[in-house]
């Protein structure tokens, strides 16, 4: 097949919606990361993404530019361009702005849920105990989350919330693969969603708050043991 038919099957084909290209690069560049086939610090070739998506290298270069000025993507002096690796600075800073963020949420998630938003999110939070695979966990815990920040009914936080979701993805893999974690985890959802259903906005931010701080204990640990090695 030719370089020329496989950019056509990439732009027609693959993209119903029609958007523009650079727009089809930016998602494949940001599903590989959230996949794992592009792992922080791996080095980026224009040509290369060329290939594998099936465009030219303009769109690659656009989506390149615009992943940079998120943070996902940045130059190395000895490799080039590479998909970000946080050091432990920008882990802290990331949990910080994860803590504040989520605790918000949780405490006007409190203010503004309705019944049946709580009770979606306690049966999510029970589906927890069913779950044996790590992948599973993960996904029901993102879709924990996710609820959680529409619960805020908070069209800013939640865009700012989204925002850190995407920086998120760099850090790999999740706590929950700890052994132990995912049924902390488990119980400190039920903390959150006992404090909603009692709508008490300072208990939720502060368990919320709780919450993530014990993320990134695990995420700290996993950190300076793989900096060890």
């Amino acid at each position: 097949m030719s370089a020329s038919t496989t950019r056509k099957s990439a732009s027609t084909a693959d993209n119903p919606r029609g958007e523009p290209r650079s727009e089809q690069a930016y998602r494949y560049i940001i599903d590989a990361i959230k996949e794992g086939s592009l792992p922080p610090g791996t080095r980026i070739r224009e040509v290369d993404l060329s290939e594998r998506v099936g465009l030219s290298r303009t769109p690659i270069r656009e989506a390149l530019n615009r992943l940079q000025l998120e943070g996902l993507v940045a130059n190395d002096p000895i490799r080039g361009t590479i998909i970000t690796e946080l050091d432990h600075g920008m882990i802290s800073e990331l949990y910080a702005m994860r803590e504040m963020l989520e605790g918000t949420a949780a405490g006007f998630a409190a203010q503004h849920a309705s019944e049946v938003e709580i009770a979606f999110l306690r049966e999510i939070s029970e589906r927890d105990a069913q779950l044996i695979e790590t992948h599973d966990l993960v996904k029901n815990n993102k879709l924990f989350h996710s609820t959680l920040y529409r619960c805020a009914h908070n069209r800013y936080l939640l865009k700012m919330l989204h925002s850190l979701q995407e920086s998120m993805m760099l850090l790999g893999r999740s706590t929950l693969a700890k052994s132990g974690r995912s049924e902390t985890a488990r119980g400190e959802h039920q903390a959150i969603i006992n404090a909603l259903e009692a709508r008490d906005p300072e208990a939720a931010e502060k368990l919320a708050r709780t919450h993530i701080r014990e993320a990134y204990k695990i995420r700290l640990e996993a950190f300076f043991e793989s900096y060890g090695d």
